[in-house]
């Protein structure tokens, strides 16, 4: 038992009383009416929110990095290995979409989390080993996400700055106390206990995403006009403006920002959990959702990333909206920097809620008597009383200070985006995925379909060693010349 506690949630039965009161309300068999099949309260989700959830995890900080990763491949390569890698994703999201039930689609056993999966299906280190990559990359994102929420909220300043002083004025600003405000935001919006009630935040979070991407694209068309012709080249930056070295590590960096930008295999279960019961099945839903998610966020993606390339060619910023490739109208700028803090807000929830989870139904499986750990304090609240529960308030919170401390030492946008697309890419979105749909489905060893599967999980493994490696590089060199809480 002791080997599967990393990997496994567990989660309350529902209450013999309360399904008693339920049927008292609604009449006989209104039992079924408000508890799923395996007794939790039912679930209401629909192709229309896990598709909110998708977009809101993946059309995050990492779309303004792709003008500055399409300039390092170029014209030819840069749009191809986008295309390449949401294909990919799409088609091991679908493996990961028939792993929610163990058996039969429709009745199966439910498997709540990406880890429960992974637990039914695969088994010893595995267990341990995905789990760690799980919980770590989630962890990375959270820093991730603070880096990139301080950097909109100091370009709103430096805007306005730029604007006043003049294009010229250095407007240098410190990142740590917009660091700060965004995890005191983060500190209160943790407290929402699952995905069930943060439907409202995915969906605002999503239509903020699309606020930005589409300033960032019109900026983009504004400048291609006044540039009078599109910039760039068919094989991106030249070699002479950076030295051979420096053109490797850089395309290489480049396919972990493009991975990053396509990362949320890790909470497609979790999210999946949302959806209302068959039929029809989860998955089929689940797969319609992520056919209609991954579209419109390649579409954005294509759009951005190659108007950012033609704006600014070879010199294209690693983040379109903060980096200064845009200086005016500084007002829109300002709004579509306010739309990306708004949604990471979001998306910082988003991700997190798996590791929230984890940590809390194993304390409260743990320490199942500590009142500290299972009661709950009401707090009294101007409007209605609120019920608390302290260990989730405490841990939560301690989190989000941990992350916030570390994003402020290490405050490297385009470098981190990097280096958490490579880490979670391979393991999370394409190993264990094929690995769980050999084992759910029976796929034969050496057979056609089994071979294929390997050499697509092969082929990932290199461009994703490839891509740390290129995205280490260039930590290493950012680290020679920063100084931590130093405005910049």
């Amino acid at each position: 038992m002791a080997e599967n506690v990393v990997a496994t949630y567990y989660y309350p039965t529902a209450a013999p009383a309360a399904m008693e009161v339920c049927g008292a309300e609604l009449g006989q068999g209104a039992g079924d009416k408000c508890f799923d099949d395996d007794g939790r309260p039912k679930r209401n989700g629909t192709m229309w929110t896990a598709s909110a959830h998708i977009i809101t995890a993946v059309i995050g900080s990492g779309v303004l990095s792709l003008g500055w990763a399409i300039a390092q491949l170029g014209w030819v390569a840069g749009p191809a290995v986008m295309l390449l890698f949401s294909l990919v994703t799409y088609y091991t999201s679908s493996l990961l979409a028939d792993c929610y039930r163990s058996g039969d689609p429709c009745t199966g056993k439910r498997n709540y989390t990406y880890m429960d999966a992974v637990n039914a299906n695969l088994s010893g280190i595995k267990v341990q080993i995905c789990g760690f990559l799980q919980y770590a990359n989630i962890v990375g994102v959270a820093i991730g996400y603070t880096i990139a929420a301080s950097i909109s909220m100091l370009a709103i300043r430096r805007a306005n700055c730029f604007h006043q002083k003049g294009h010229g004025n250095p407007c240098k600003i410190s990142s740590t106390p917009y660091m700060i405000i965004f995890g005191v935001a983060e500190i209160f919006f943790s407290q929402i206990p699952d995905f069930d009630q943060i439907s409202w935040l995915s969906i605002l979070a999503a239509v903020m995403s699309f606020t930005y991407s589409s300033i960032g694209l019109g900026l983009g068309i504004v400048q291609v006009i006044a540039n009078r012709g599109v910039q760039g080249s068919l094989t991106g930056i030249s070699i002479g403006a950076v030295t051979p070295m420096d053109k490797v590590w850089r395309s290489l960096q480049a396919f972990g920002d493009i991975a990053f930008a396509y990362s949320y295999s890790l909470i497609l279960i979790e999210i999946q959990d949302t959806i209302r019961a068959p039929p029809p099945s989860e998955s089929t839903v689940m797969k319609r959702a992520t056919v209609v998610s991954v579209a419109v966020t390649t579409l954005f993606y294509m759009l951005c990333g190659c108007m950012g390339y033609a704006a600014f060619g070879d010199g294209a910023p690693g983040n379109l909206l903060t980096g200064f490739g845009f200086y005016e109208p500084f007002w829109l700028l300002d709004v579509a920097n306010a739309a990306i803090v708004v949604h990471l807000v979001g998306a910082y929830q988003v991700y997190c809620q798996p590791l929230f989870a984890f940590v809390e139904k194993w304390a409260a499986q743990r320490w199942p008597d500590s009142a500290y750990v299972t009661g709950e304090v009401e707090v009294p609240l101007p409007t209605r009383r609120c019920k608390v529960n302290l260990f989730r308030a405490t841990w939560r919170t301690a989190f989000v200070v941990a992350t916030t401390v570390v994003s402020m030492l290490l405050p490297f946008f385009n470098d981190v985006v990097g280096f958490l697309g490579a880490l979670g890419f391979w393991p999370l979105t394409v190993y264990f995925p094929v690995e769980m749909y050999v084992v759910q489905k029976k796929v034969p060893r050496w057979s056609p379909r089994w071979l294929c599967l390997q050499m697509l999980s092969l082929g990932c493994l290199v461009i994703s060693v490839a891509a740390a490696a290129g995205s280490i590089a260039g930590i290493a060199s950012d680290l020679k010349v920063y100084r931590p809480f130093k405005s910049y």
